[in-house]
């Protein structure tokens, strides 16, 4: 896959992540300024400025929301909106007292409180991006927010207690001494959260950039498959191709019961000494086109182009309990389009022998190279009906087993021959008038 598609797979992926990601948090802001307005109603001021808050962050995911995917949305876009989200709480944790009521409380009192879990919300939020750029980021920022969120609170108290007080092999009266003291601040537990923020966030980073590179593998390998498929497709019978795919390049021989198809040009030869070899390729290609959408279209596949013949499959490789009648609507098709269209200009009329029988399917060949083909009497009695198509004066031959196969599509008896092979003479049956 060119890295292109996949940079601009991984970029809508990302977009339509953050669109989803700003749908949830406005849902949550909504749902969290239900609670605070209910839950401090005897402080409407209180709860007047949470709203306030709220909306802020609100109106930051509003005006990202609408800038993602637009002619003005850029990269570095998505990294100043999340740089906000993290500032704008920071700027919170860093001036907003514990409690309201109590704004005497040391300012580091507030790092005591369920603020810090915030910043992981908001790396929760950028892993929606499916960036692991995006959400290393978020972690760096948040972990630099928080600790200056710290160092300004810390500011603003005079002699800030700290970890590093405590003596060593402390009693429980040292321990409590210097914790439980308004003016702790511990630093050293403030770095360690701001630490482990920032390493959440990038193994988030690498989980998702291993996920990413794995998608993009298979990606690449889907790719890859449809372009052989595509390409060997040309060649070899798509069905043939998915198969082999799928054995990883093995195609067991298959027996089994068939229909076989087999259809040639009348006048063939004199149509290329009139024509010219390069102008009857031409005629060959189209006919050839229309002929293999045909038989694909009724669950065939067309296993071997000889010169003008077609020699086409029901039911190997691929399965079809219905086989002798599909086979049969196919070669009704074909004679149909032959006789209401020109081939690059040129009227052609053909013929096809049809009969079913067993046959063993596979691939064929040596020195590194093979082919799929079908082979059994049954083979050759479709390219001998075919054969006989002119001397019965009719476009289509049928043996015996199709008769059978098929008693309401009106053919009839027409003689008997006899075949290469065979001990018994074979009944031969032809389309009614009707149907010819």
């Amino acid at each position: 896959m060119p890295a292109g598609d996949g940079d601009e797979m991984f970029l809508q992926a990302e977009r339509a992540g953050l669109k989803l990601a700003i749908v949830g948090r406005l849902a949550a802001l909504v749902l969290m300024g239900g609670w605070l307005i209910a839950t401090r109603a005897e402080d409407p001021q209180r709860a007047l400025g949470y709203v306030l808050v709220l909306s802020v962050f609100a109106v930051l995911g509003v005006a990202h929301y609408a800038l993602i995917g637009t002619r003005f949305d850029r990269r570095w876009v998505k990294y100043v909106f999340i740089t906000l989200d993290i500032a704008l709480v920071s700027a919170l944790v860093a001036t907003q007292p514990l409690f309201p009521s109590a704004p005497e409380l040391p300012a580091v009192m507030t790092f005591r409180g369920s603020t810090f879990p915030f910043y992981f919300v908001i790396i929760g939020l950028a892993a929606f991006s499916f960036s692991p750029a995006m959400v290393a980021w978020s972690g760096i920022a948040g972990a630099i927010g928080w600790l200056l969120a710290f160092r300004h609170s810390a500011s603003m108290v005079d002699g800030v207690r700290n970890w590093n007080e405590i003596p060593g092999n402390p009693t429980a009266e040292q321990v409590m001494a210097v914790v439980l003291d308004p003016k702790f601040g511990g630093l050293g537990g403030r770095i360690q959260e701001a630490v482990l923020l920032a390493v959440v966030a990038f193994l988030i980073a690498v989980v998702m950039w291993r996920a990413r590179g794995t998608l993009k593998r298979q990606l690449e390998a889907e790719r890859d498959r449809a372009t052989l498929s595509g390409i060997f497709g040309r060649f070899v019978p798509e069905a043939v191709v998915n198969a082999m795919v799928v054995g990883r390049g093995a195609l067991a021989p298959v027996e089994r019961e068939a229909t076989v198809l087999f259809a040639d040009i009348a006048g063939f030869t004199a149509m290329t000494q009139r024509l010219g070899a390069a102008r009857t390729v031409e005629i060959l290609n189209v006919y050839f086109d229309e002929v293999t959408r045909i038989i694909g279209a009724h669950n065939g596949i067309v296993t071997q182009f000889q010169g003008d013949g077609v020699l086409a499959t029901f039911n190997v490789p691929v399965e079809d309990a219905n086989h002798a009648h599909n086979a049969f609507q196919a070669a009704e098709e074909i004679l149909a389009c032959v006789a209401a269209r020109k081939y690059a200009g040129e009227r052609i009329q053909v013929r096809i022998g049809l009969n079913t029988g067993p046959v063993v399917a596979g691939n064929v060949g040596g020195g590194g190279r093979q082919s799929y083909t079908v082979h059994g009497d049954a083979v050759n009695l479709a390219a001998r009906l075919e054969a006989l198509c002119k001397e019965y004066g009719t476009s289509l031959l049928a043996s015996a087993t199709i008769a059978k196969a098929l008693p309401d599509v009106g053919l009839r008896s027409v003689g008997e021959i006899a075949v290469r092979g065979v001990a018994e003479r074979v009944s031969v049956f032809a389309m009614a008038p009707q149907n010819r």
